[in-house]
């Protein structure tokens, strides 16, 4: 499995860093996803060589623009430009379609009105309760982070016998401990780490995420969603294991 870092600044874009999403290529030739899908996608795609119109699901986390506002531009591109013709399914908590609708229409009022030439459906999750997409087992845990909806730590399971592979993100939140129920032995535990020493309402920082280390029992972990502040410290960061993310980034997995 390989994971493709498109995007993984905060939602101010510190450091010059594209907004949260990354681009997973699960091991014997299967349709790619991403998990989440930021405003900046497009130039994330661009900028790794990688074609969105391969992209067969998006697992959103929570609906902040900055994870989800991408979504926006991904059909409008697959729609006037690309002109997909192959199904996207979204996945993510409830209340996704109609903010997805809102947004589309605030941004380009009528573009949902057009004949749309492939097929684009919504799947709600609930947390603690495992689905099945497209052969992607995704169970959600309810995080801290205020988005107007329900916000979601990610596990996701894809492929079969030895190259099955488990990766898990944090999404946006402070910390909770649902977080080492999502992680505990993933193959990646990707989390957010907005602050170096200080946390954040809704953030975690680099200090509380260390603090937690031995109860986080994934394979390997990568930091992401930094801001000034951890971005500023991110050479500090020596611990085994521990990838900080950098936009671009390809992981074996």
């Amino acid at each position: 499995m390989k994971l493709t870092v498109l995007g993984c600044g905060d939602a101010f874009g510190s450091g010059g860093q594209l907004q949260t999403s990354f681009h997973v290529a699960p091991s014997g030739g299967s349709e790619p996803f991403l998990i989440d899908c930021g405003a900046t996608v497009l130039n994330g795609f661009d900028r790794a060589g990688l074609d969105p119109d391969r992209v067969s699901k998006v697992f959103i986390t929570h609906l902040h623009g900055d994870h989800f506002g991408g979504l926006v531009w991904m059909m409008l591109h697959a729609q006037h430009v690309t002109r997909r013709t192959a199904p996207l399914t979204i996945v993510g908590p409830s209340g996704l379609e109609a903010r997805f609708r809102a947004a589309t229409e605030a941004l380009y009022a009528g573009a949902l009105t057009y004949p749309r030439r492939f097929p684009m459906s919504f799947v709600d999750i609930e947390a603690g309760t495992p689905a099945v997409v497209g052969g992607i087992t995704v169970t959600a845990y309810e995080v801290n982070h205020p988005s107007g909806a329900a916000s979601f730590a990610l596990r996701l399971e894809a492929g079969e016998g030895a190259d099955r592979r488990i990766i898990a993100f944090s999404g946006d939140t402070e910390w909770v401990d649902v977080l080492c129920d999502a992680a505990r032995g993933a193959d990646l535990f990707i989390t957010e780490c907005y602050g170096f020493d200080v946390a954040s309402r809704g953030h975690l920082s680099w200090h509380e995420i260390k603090r937690h280390l031995p109860r986080i029992q994934s394979k390997r972990i990568m930091l992401t969603h930094m801001g000034r502040s951890m971005l500023a410290h991110r050479s500090e960061v020596s611990e085994p294991n521990v990838v900080v993310a950098t936009d671009g980034q390809v992981l074996e997995v």
